[in-house]
Formats: structure tokens, C-alpha cells, sequence
């Protein structure tokens, strides 16, 4: 320990080294268990991670900033529903990271389209709803904390489609605002608000005030960290630490594969 500490210390180390900051590489392996998100479950903001709820924000707003965003909106599938207070969480049936074909990981598709898939039909889900959901994936960061952990938020379709209602904006319609203004939505911070009129948990977007030009430096480089890319990739499922999908047809054949071996196995014995 003595020789590690003399290597770094008492001016070894090379000039470039000198006052520069931990890279996100070595950031992302000290911190730990990145997979954390927001859930608006229960019309609550609810800090997790791994899976696990950490902390609870009873107010009916939080402020935030968005350092990414999935690039589509996606879709979900779960047959016997997701349930996040599940010992172990269950992948998506059936899930699209852009809402048009299911992805490459599904080996058993509903359908080859999202379009004309029957869990897209009105009336699939409950209350009439579809049973396949829109999601957008977004990577947040508190505004009291631009530096620290980034947050996966994946939000219903009820908090992204819709009109800007005195004031109340879904996520599109708030994007949209800024951009007549040519401002980015991640050079604001953005208060986030539950819609008490909403019979299930829906969230309206509105700006609280600019990001410094530090403050906006941090989180382009926080939008790039392999949490933020992590936020908008993976579904919650996954974010939350579900296996992946299993496919049965793979799971037959290397049965069969271990039975075959086994037999040739035993007829050389005998």
C-alpha cells in the first residue's frame, strides 16, 4: 500500500494528469449501481434504484433537467402486466424501442409491426385501453444535484401527447414551447407537475429558469455518461434489473442438444 501511495503522491504524477477530472469510465464503475429512475406510480415521485425504492417525493412538483432522451417513442407489452414491486421484476413480453417493429431481442414477435399488432387495438388493455403502451425514456438529473446521480424517467402516453391546456404542457406540446424560442430543453430547468385532474398519474412540463453556461456544460457532459445512455435505452424492466427474455425455442433445442450428449455419453461407457 505504502509503494500505490508514493505513486500517486509527492508530485509523480505525469502534467496531464494533474488537475483533471475522473473520466465517466472510471466514474461509472465507483458509483456502483447506476440503474436508477423516477416512477410516478401512486401520483408520487419515487426514487429507485436497482429496482428498489430509495426515497419518496411527496410534493406535487419536482424541478429536473433533461440531459437525454430516447430518440422514439416506444411500446411495452406485458402479458400478465409489470408489477415493480415484484423480488424479481419481468421483462416486457413484447417490446419496440421505436413503436414501429419489436426489437431484435424478441425471438417470439405478437406481430411483425406495432401498427397492426392485435395488443395495438383499442380495447386489448384495461378501461378500454391498448394493451401494448407508449413510453418515452428520458435521462433527468435534480436541479440540486446537476452533478450527481442521472435518473431513467419513463413517462405514459398521457404525459406526452396532448395540447397545451392554460399552461398545463405534455412533454411534445413543451418541447415544441421551446423550440419557438430556439431554446434547448436541456439549457432549462424544467418543473415537473402532477395533473390532480388527471384519473391516473399524468405529469405537465413547464420552464422554472435557464441553466447557467456552467451549469449547462455539466449537463451536456452528463447526457453522455453511461447512465444518461443507459436511461434511454433500457426498458424499465431492465432498468430495474429483469433478466432478459428467454426464448423457449432456444431453451427446447439446448434441452435437446444436453439430452444428445448425455446418450453418446453413456453409450461409450457401456
Amino acid at each position: 500500500m505504502t509503494n500505490e501511495v508514493s505513486l500517486f503522491q509527492g508530485g509523480n504524477l505525469p502534467s496531464y494528469l494533474k488537475n483533471r477530472e475522473l473520466d465517466e469510465v472510471t466514474k461509472s464503475l465507483i458509483s456502483g449501481n447506476t440503474s436508477k429512475r423516477i416512477s410516478i406510480k401512486g401520483g408520487v415521485f419515487r426514487m429507485l434504484s436497482g429496482g428498489k425504492e430509495i426515497a419518496i417525493n411527496e410534493d406535487r412538483a419536482m424541478n429536473m433537467v433533461v440531459v437525454n432522451a430516447a430518440p422514439k417513442v416506444s411500446r411495452s407489452y406485458y402479458k400478465d402486466g409489470y408489477d415493480p414491486d415484484a423480488e424479481k421484476p419481468a421483462p416486457p413480453t413484447c417490446w419496440s424501442p421505436d413503436g414501429e417493429v419489436p426489437d431484435a431481442s424478441i425471438k417470439e414477435p405478437l406481430h411483425k409491426n406495432c401498427a397492426d399488432c392485435p395488443m395495438n387495438v383499442k380495447g386489448s388493455g384495461q378501461n378500454d385501453s391498448r394493451a401494448c403502451r407508449y413510453q418515452r425514456r428520458l435521462a433527468v438529473v435534480l436541479e440540486n444535484d446537476l452533478g450527481g446521480d442521472v435518473f431513467q424517467l419513463a413517462l405514459p402516453a398521457t404525459s406526452i401527447f396532448g395540447k397545451n391546456e392554460n399552461g398545463k404542457m405534455p412533454l411534445n406540446a413543451y418541447a415544441q414551447h421551446l423550440a419557438g424560442f430556439n431554446v434547448p430543453i436541456t439549457a432549462v430547468v424544467t418543473e415537473m407537475r402532477f395533473d390532480t385532474s388527471a384519473e391516473t398519474p399524468k405529469l405537465t412540463f413547464k420552464p422554472i429558469r435557464p441553466l447557467s453556461e456552467q451549469e449547462f456544460d455539466q449537463v451536456q457532459k452528463q447526457g453522455q455518461t453511461p447512465a444518461a445512455k443507459q436511461a434511454i435505452t433500457f426498458t424499465v424492466a431492465k432498468q430495474d434489473g429483469a433478466p432478459q427474455l428467454e426464448n423457449k425455442a432456444d431453451e427446447a433445442a439446448a434441452e435437446k442438444k444436453a439430452e444428445k450428449k448425455q446418450e453418446k455419453k453413456e453409450a461409450f461407457v457401456s
